[in-house]
């Protein structure tokens, strides 16, 4: 028998399986398509094969990173959750999917990643408590260059700033706010989106409002518009109880650790790990500093033993990254 796949994804909080959306999104499909994967929750994105997060590896050891790659991946292999969708049904789908992506994601980012309390307090505390060191320091305020670009990219404004508040009515929000009714109208009182299976439908919308709707943002506009649809909010909440009861019950950190393949930081001399990895990185830091001449080291010659040279210690003058 084949080595089953093998799926990277960022580990999960909040009662979540995956605090990102992307993961969260194929890890619905996953779990509606019956995939057997080989499940792997990592705070370090360098532990991926692609070193991006959802990452999937393939039995032909092929990597896979977007989620729509992954998905067309799963359906070859005959794990179709759209299986049953008339053409009409999977146009539709289509068409909601770009929906997502086009009107609601950008809101998102924005909320994530740009809001200045909702960054600082939320997103990049978060990615700083659970990378392991020195990458706290560096992958967070990478992460959000990334996301910032990609929100210029969609808006086509260049001048987009991170921290940079928008005018009172924020036009990604009325728009997140627009495509949030059309689901909710669309979703009706259905258990759903198209019956009583879920879809790959089912799995994106999923993935982009349950990360809004279980975090507790200190700005929460979108999230209140969220809640107050309460058929969205059962959604979300049915598909946690259904697919991912171990995560909802928890909560905490411990629901990804019981999953197969989890990450190396939990494991019982965990503590030793850290105090060489932070050595190693230490080491680093300084032969950085002596290369680029930040600390100098003083030879002095002695010339007599009556007179000892004046000893000075290395001086080094340390800038404090902003985590």
């Amino acid at each position: 028998m084949a080595a089953p796949d093998e799926l990277f994804c960022w580990e999960g909080d909040w009662g979540l399986p995956s605090v990102d959306i992307d993961c969260l999104v194929v890890l619905a499909y996953a779990q509606f398509a019956g995939a057997p994967l080989k499940l792997h929750h990592v705070s370090n994105p360098w532990r991926s094969p692609s070193g991006s997060l959802p990452a999937l590896r393939t039995s032909q050891n092929h990597t896979l990173s977007r989620p729509s790659d992954i998905i067309i991946h799963l359906r070859k292999q005959k794990y179709n959750a759209d299986y049953d969708l008339s053409a009409k049904e999977g146009a539709d789908s289509l068409a909601f999917i770009s929906l997502l992506e086009e009107k609601l994601r950008p809101a998102l980012i924005y909320t994530f990643w740009v809001e200045p309390k909702n960054y600082v307090e939320v997103s990049r505390r978060w990615y700083a408590e659970h990378m392991p060191f020195p990458l706290n320091f560096l992958l967070p305020g990478r992460m959000q260059r990334r996301q910032l670009d990609r929100l210029r990219l969609q808006r086509g404004d260049e001048g987009l700033e991170a921290g940079e508040d928008l005018e009172t009515e924020n036009p990604l929000y009325r728009d997140a706010a627009e495509c949030l009714n059309l689901l909710s109208q669309r979703l009706g009182s259905h258990k759903f989106f198209f019956g009583d299976s879920p879809s790959s439908l089912d799995a994106y919308v999923f993935g982009h409002l349950a990360p809004i709707l279980k975090c507790k943002l200190p700005n929460g506009k979108l999230q209140q518009h969220l809640k107050s649809l309460d058929n969205l909010s059962s959604f979300c909440t049915n598909i946690l109880l259904l697919y991912f009861p171990r995560d909802e019950s928890s909560g905490q950190k411990t629901s990804s650790q019981a999953a197969a393949g989890a990450d190396f930081d939990h494991v019982p001399n965990k503590r030793r790990k850290q105090f060489l990895s932070a050595l190693v990185a230490l080491g680093a830091m300084l032969s950085y500093a002596l290369l680029t001449g930040m600390v100098s080291i003083q030879h002095v010659q002695q010339e007599t033993l009556e007179a000892p040279p004046d000893l000075r210690p290395i001086g080094a003058e340390e800038e404090e990254g902003d985590g």
